[in-house]
């Protein structure tokens, strides 16, 4: 046999050996990043992905993957215990006051929500998009409510209804906000395993704590309705 032979059968072994390689490497790659790891990730956020490119899962799935690249590896910092305090009751007052000020509680719950997702780690809310791109890959679950936060919280176009149905939906994006709120402000999370085992006492003291926050106004309460 030559010896050109036999490197051509070399280059063909080594050439086969990286193609099943390759082959045995995609399913995993598929699960992590592809659709069916990336709706587990991501939840809710996947969907409204693929709304927001018009039903392209490709492209969706393309701009979570770059998420996922960009801000996976964040770190989220903790809060002292006087820090959570000052957030828990800035959130209060600001729901306090929507009785009164709708607009304005709203406006300044976002400018909150933005200030507190800066202190535990996250791009400041100097960086709208970026932060929430990054708190999306994180608290996929209740990131909605910050954007509809967000818009509620700009000045309402020349011309705008700004009567009752206007604060009937400003109640509800502060109440659907909150849930962001909640999850920023308490502390660090533990592994899945001791969360769970610890989640009946939890449930035991769900009257305490940020998630239970006092509400100051009801639907019957919000001015104008």
């Amino acid at each position: 046999m030559s010896t050109g032979l036999i490197i051509a059968l070399i280059v063909i072994v080594i050439v086969a050996a990286v193609v099943a390689g390759a082959a045995a490497v995609a399913p995993r790659t598929r699960g992590a990043w592809g659709g069916r790891g990336l709706r587990r990730r991501f939840g809710p956020e996947y969907e409204r992905a693929v709304t927001r490119h018009d039903g392209d899962t490709e492209a969706a799935e393309r701009e979570l993957v770059e998420r996922l690249k960009k801000y996976g590896s964040l770190r989220e910092q903790p809060l002292e215990p006087a820090e959570r305090e000052r957030y828990t009751a800035r959130w209060t007052a600001a729901q306090e006051r929507f009785v009164d000020s709708p607009r304005d509680a709203v406006a300044e719950a976002d400018r909150l929500l933005a200030e507190l997702a800066g202190a535990r780690g996250f791009p400041d809310g100097g960086r709208y998009e970026e932060q929430l791109d990054a708190l999306s890959v994180h608290h996929a679950d209740h990131v909605q409510g910050y954007r509809w936060l967000h818009r509620a919280a700009q000045p309402p176009a020349a011309g705008a209804d700004d009567g009752r149905a206007g604060t009937e939906e400003m109640r509800k994006v502060l109440l659907e906000a909150r849930a962001l709120f909640d999850d920023l402000v308490a502390p660090a999370r533990r592994p899945r395993a001791e969360a769970g085992a610890d989640r009946s006492g939890q449930a035991a003291g769900r009257g305490e704590g940020p998630s239970r926050l006092p509400w100051g106004f009801h639907r019957q309460h919000a001015k104008g309705s």
